[in-house]
């Protein structure tokens, strides 16, 4: 009860400092782009492009945690375009008032980015506590009396099985980022266990 009132109030201020934030960076974006030429619907819309694309960006990563798959590289590489974008934009709209002036414009911005993904890293931690909640209930009431399985068991196996199946195994990039470890170390592993059959 405690973990989820915890989580509602969070989420509930993460909205609310997220909805100023958005209103202002928004208002300089529109500004900046309506100073440079842009009128009418474009200097209206371009602004919610950039903030868009932060949105699609961050759903992708948060639908492939949910998952338990890695980002996709395009969803990293937009998100980090669009924060960039809205951070260089209100940057640019405080430029004509110093250094002082870029830094407090600047701050809706980060304000408005960081707020998003604190709701996000929320959002993913409210999923895995489903999941735990539901691997519990489907798993068998007997106690478990086998030794837990180790990452470097866990990714062999994986791996083990992906070669049993159609298509090409799962990639070593894709092992040592959903165990989080080194590459180097899965390919370590793979190589070990395949030195034997070998031999």
């Amino acid at each position: 009860m405690a973990d989820r009132l915890i989580r509602i109030t969070t989420a509930l201020a993460v909205v609310a400092v997220a909805a100023v934030a958005a209103v202002i960076s928004y208002r300089h974006a529109y500004e900046l782009v309506h100073s440079h030429g842009e009128s009418g619907p474009t200097a209206r819309l371009v602004p919610f492009t950039v903030d868009g694309l932060i949105w699609a960006a961050s759903m992708v990563i948060l639908d492939a945690s949910r998952r338990r798959q890695p980002a996709p590289p395009l969803a990293k590489w937009s998100l980090a375009v669009g924060i960039v974008a809205t951070v260089g934009a209100n940057v640019a709209h405080g430029t004509s008032h110093g250094a002082i002036g870029a830094v407090v414009s600047a701050w809706p911005a980060l304000a408005l980015v960081g707020s998003f993904e604190l709701l996000m890293t929320l959002t993913r931690s409210a999923a895995r506590g489903d999941l735990v909640r539901d691997e519990e209930r489907t798993a068998p009431e007997h106690p478990r009396t086998e030794v837990e399985q180790t990452t470097e068991q866990a990714v062999l196996d994986e791996y083990r099985a992906s070669l049993q199946g159609p298509g090409r195994p799962v990639s070593q990039r894709y092992l040592a980022e959903k165990y989080g470890i080194d590459r180097r170390k899965v390919k370590q592993i793979i190589t070990n266990a395949e030195q034997p059959a070998s031999a």
